[in-house]
């Protein structure tokens, strides 16, 4: 059976959500080969053997954590050459998404963005996407080459599967611009307890109606009933209420969560092009006309200030 390369993202041999995602899609079009980097990397062997994963392709030198992005191109490259497979497939992460653009170059592939889904076609891997912030569903296949996919968190569920996880030590040889850029510092970031906003499960999201900085207690506390992640529209943002890093949008992050609820927010198209492929959205604002229930699955008129502490009341008294 064709093979596809997966490249894993791990901290410390911790495998993220988002890879054992990827292993579910590349199980539908071939058997998954693992490409994990860094250190730690031999460590993840054992849940990807358990994701699926036929073997895992391993190399733990000092160049992945020391330079940019380069020292990994490097190496998908030469597990590429080890490989020959149907499809290389990548998180949808800023670097996931700068790693497989180079990729793409180097061996002479097309690549597709923030795919959601994937197939195997009779003339190749085919991937759905979703365009003009999720108006309109694409399937789109690479005409020459190895595709080169990188795939949105949450498009996938996280599905066990028998894999042999065998263990294989990979050769890379570093080009001369691996070393180009040094990182000289790291600052850990702050953890908040709650989880990542693009591969959350549940977020839950203010807007311009939160009205203030403190008011967004309000959010995070339902957030926190739920185990969900905080987001902000442009507007909260903007205005200095919540970080940049938790701004949902077209100029901040896309999520595609079970459960997006909206508070405050109007639904401009700048906001929903962010957050439209959402499973299942609630909206909760107190003008009836707002552009954000023409997209919702449930919504609610009222003011967020009566609605959404009374939803994290109910919330909290059923998990009690």
């Amino acid at each position: 059976m064709a093979e596809v390369l997966v490249f894993v993202d791990h901290v410390d041999g911790a495998v993220r959500k988002p890879t054992l995602e990827l292993l579910t899609l590349a199980r539908r079009v071939g058997e998954p080969v693992a490409v994990a980097l860094g250190a730690g990397a031999a460590a993840t062997a054992g849940v990807l053997g358990e994701h699926g994963a036929v073997k895992v392709l391993v190399s733990e030198a000092s160049e992945y954590a020391d330079y940019l992005v380069v020292p990994k191109v490097d190496a998908l490259q030469a597990a590429y050459g080890v490989v020959s497979p149907v499809a290389v497939l990548v998180p949808s992460s800023a670097e996931g998404k700068e790693i497989a653009a180079r990729l793409a170059v180097r061996i002479g592939s097309g690549i597709i963005t923030d795919a959601v889904d994937l197939e195997a076609g009779e003339q190749g891997v085919v991937a759905t996407q979703s365009a003009f912030a999720a108006s309109f569903t694409t399937k789109s296949r690479i005409s020459r080459g190895t595709p080169v996919i990188t795939v949105k968190p949450n498009s996938a569920p996280v599905e066990p599967a028998t894999g042999a996880g065998a263990v294989e030590e990979l050769a890379v040889e570093f080009s001369a611009l691996a070393s180009g850029t040094k990182v000289l510092s790291r600052t850990p970031r702050q953890s908040t307890g709650r989880p990542e906003l693009t591969e959350a499960a549940i977020v839950v999201s203010g807007g311009r109606g939160v009205n203030g900085a403190e008011n967004f207690a309000i959010i995070e506390a339902l957030a926190d009933s739920l185990g969900a992640a905080v987001g902000a529209s442009r507007a909260a943002v903007d205005a200095g209420w919540y970080p940049h890093s938790n701004q949902v949008g077209q100029t901040g992050k896309s999520v595609s969560p079970q459960l997006y609820i909206a508070s405050g927010i109007s639904g401009a198209i700048q906001h929903r092009a962010g957050m439209q492929t959402s499973k299942t959205i609630v909206a909760i604002n107190k003008d009836a006309e707002a552009p954000i229930f023409d997209l919702v699955d449930y919504g609610v008129v009222g003011d967020l200030f009566n609605v959404v502490p009374q939803l994290t009341d109910e919330v909290t008294a059923r998990k009690g």
